[in-house]
C-alpha cells in the first residue's frame, strides 16, 4: 500500500545541522542524553529507511576539534559531514548543492543552536519554497524559552514541528515494511515508554517464527 503520509521516505530529505558535542555544551533546553538518543533514534531510522541525509558542522576543524556526534557518524558510515564557517548553512554552497542533489522539496531539519543555525536555515529554506519540518527533540536551544522562540518563528514563517517518533511513524506507517526489525530495535533501545511497545512486538514476532 501506498505511504499515504505527508512525509514519505521517497519525497523527503534529512538534514542534521552542527549535533556537535561543543555545542551542545552552550544548551538547556533539553537533557543531553536525551538529546544525544533522539538524534541517534531519527539518523537510525533515515539509514533503515534510505532516506537522503545532509549532515553538516561548523568550525569542527578549529583550535579544539568538535566533530559531529559520534552516534551519528557511527550510523552515516558513508557520508561526510559538510563543514562552514557561517551560522546559516543554507548560504553554504556546498550543503546547498548537497540538499539539492537529494531532489527532495520536503526537508526534516534538527540541529543546534535552534535559535541560530537551525532557525536561520530553516527560515532560508522555507524562502526558497521548500517544506520544513523541524525536529523539537532533537534539537536545542541555549534556554527552553530561546528553543521555543525559535521554533515559534518557524511556525510562523511555514515550517512544521515534530518530534523523532512521529517523523518515524510518517516515514514508516506500515508495520509490514521490510525494514519494520530495524525499526523495531530503534525504538526498542531509544523511545523511552515506546520501547515496551517495540519489545512487546519483538517478543510476539520470536514466539511465532519459534512457533
Amino acid at each position: 500500500m501506498p505511504n499515504p503520509n505527508e512525509l514519505t521516505p521517497d519525497n523527503s530529505a534529512l538534514v542534521l545541522i552542527d549535533e556537535q558535542p561543543g555545542i551542545a555544551l552552550l544548551t538547556q533546553s533539553i537533557d543531553k542524553a536525551a538529546l544525544i538518543n533522539n538524534v541517534a533514534a531519527l539518523a537510525k531510522v533515515a539509514h533503515a529507511l534510505r532516506v537522503p541525509t545532509v549532515l553538516t558542522t561548523i568550525d569542527a576543524q578549529g583550535a579544539l576539534p568538535n566533530p559531529i556526534f559520534p552516534e551519528i557518524t557511527e550510523v552515516f558510515t558513508e557520508l561526510e559531514p559538510i563543514d562552514r564557517h557561517m551560522t546559516n548553512a543554507w548560504a553554504d554552497p556546498e550543503v546547498r548543492a548537497a540538499i539539492d542533489q537529494t531532489g527532495r522539496r520536503k526537508l526534516v531539519m534538527a540541529g543546534i543552536q535552534t535559535e541560530v543555525c537551525l532557525a536561520q536555515t530553516a527560515l532560508s529554506a522555507l524562502k526558497d519554497g521548500f517544506d520544513v519540518f523541524f525536529v523539537s527533540d532533537c534539537s536545542a536551544g541555549s534556554t527552553p524559552e530561546a528553543h521555543q522562540d525559535a521554533k515559534d518563528r518557524m511556525l510562523k514563517a511555514g515550517g512544521t514541528p515534530i518530534n523523532w517518533v512521529a517523523v518515524t511513524a510518517e516515514w514508516a506507517p506500515d508495520h509490514a515494511v521490510s525494514q519494520v526489525d530495524e525499526l523495531l530495535e530503534v525504538r526498542s533501545q531509544r523511545a523511552g515508554a515506546g520501547a515496551m511497545w517495540a519489545n512487546l512486538n519483538v517478543a510476539t514476532a520470536r514466539a511465532v517464527a519459534i512457533g
